[in-house]
């Protein structure tokens, strides 16, 4: 196939393949929903074809009257246990082949016997069928992040669904109000019923959960950001660090000084209105003390306890490691400590500074002096 062919071919794919749109909330009641169906009103109002192919109000009269105006496909009936369930009818959907539907809870369970398990699996038949998707989904439905979810809120989610449809969606719009806003309207019955309020307030919907879970998804929204800014950049061959804001990268072994450089690099982001990574390499088949892997452990909550990121990686070469974090991450700064190594094995094996500058471009580096010079077994 000539290079004729293959572009042809993906403009093709890229015509009949639907767009995916979809509204990303931290918890129930945020506005998801509400804010899809005022977007299907503006779009239906300037004559765009646009259906909903399910959506759960949720007994809120607010989003309801949303509702009014719109096409609605029928849904289609399935018996379980002595129950009639509504599920979305995909089929009819896509015999029906709208400009837009609209297609709430992502990570719905389908009734036995319909065509998916997953409602997000009949959304990948409709977008593939060339029919546009906007829908909507919380931060703690995603695979990647079902571990983190259940350790901060200790409620394990059990409908997740794949990351993947976060990265290939066409756009990600994070629906977005304070912890304090959504207590507000859960106090006033408007998520659920006025019986159900103490028990989500004693349990999820506990003022730390909520701050916790908007993390996630502002941090989620912002990693899809990146990656459409890293896509722009590689497409117009744009060969420069991003410059939207400071990304700041701190390396420790486990030693005291560790905590000094956290702290330094958290100021650094912080005045910089930036974010921070804190990077710890570890050699392969070496095992830490007992003493080694507490302050590890320390770090670590210190890392987490000022927003940033802690990240572990294994390799002989720590320098090689952190220029390929770097430079896979945009890192704009460097934040380390005095190597605790002899000034003799820096002329001989290279000083990590002077390597680190040469191979990666447009990133400062800070270098925190370390008054004890212990070597941790690490090479630093």
């Amino acid at each position: 196939m000539t290079d004729e062919e293959l572009d042809s071919l993906k403009e093709h794919v890229a015509r009949t393949h639907g767009r995916h749109k979809i509204f990303l909330g931290y918890a129930p009641g945020v506005g998801k929903t509400y804010t899809m169906l005022s977007e299907a009103q503006r779009r239906h109002a300037r004559g765009e074809d646009i259906v909903i192919g399910f959506v759960e109000p949720h007994r809120r009269p607010e989003t309801i009257a949303l509702m009014q105006g719109l096409e609605a496909v029928p849904t289609k009936k399935f018996e379980y246990r002595g129950t009639t369930l509504e599920e979305m009818d995909t089929a009819a959907i896509i015999a029906r082949h709208p400009q837009w539907v609209l297609v709430d809870e992502l990570a719905h369970t389908n009734a036995p016997g319909a065509a998916h398990e997953k409602r997000w699996q009949s959304v990948e038949e409709i977008l593939a069928a060339g029919i546009n998707v906007i829908s909507t989904v919380n931060v703690q439905h995603f695979e990647s992040l079902n571990d983190t979810v259940a350790q901060i809120t200790g409620v394990s989610v059990r409908e997740t669904v794949p990351d993947r449809l976060l990265d290939e969606a066409d756009e990600v719009v994070l629906v977005d109000i304070t912890p304090e806003a959504l207590v507000n309207r859960l106090n006033r019955g408007v998520i659920y019923a006025p019986e159900k309020v103490p028990k989500a307030l004693a349990n999820f919907f506990r003022r730390g959960n909520l701050v916790a879970l908007r993390e996630l998804a502002l941090r989620r929204t912002a990693e899809e950001v990146d990656d459409d800014l890293t896509r722009f950049m590689q497409e117009h061959d744009v060969d420069k660090t991003w410059g939207v804001n400071e990304r700041v990268l701190v390396a420790v072994t486990p030693r005291p000084l560790g905590a000094k450089l956290i702290r330094r690099g958290y100021h650094l982001a912080r005045r910089m209105n930036g974010r921070f990574w804190v990077l710890c390499v570890r050699p392969p088949g070496v095992a830490l003390s007992a003493k080694e892997e507490q302050t590890l452990g320390e770090l670590r909550f210190l890392t987490l306890d000022l927003g940033g990121e802690f990240v572990e990686l294994v390799g002989s070469d720590p320098a090689e490691e952190m220029i390929d974090f770097a430079t896979k991450n945009q890192v704009t700064y460097v934040v380390m400590g005095q190597s605790a190594r002899s000034r003799f094995d820096e002329v001989v094996r290279g000083s990590i500074v002077n390597r680190i500058m040469r191979e990666t471009r447009n990133v400062d580096i800070v270098v925190v002096a370390d008054p004890e010079r212990v070597d941790s077994g690490f090479v630093g």
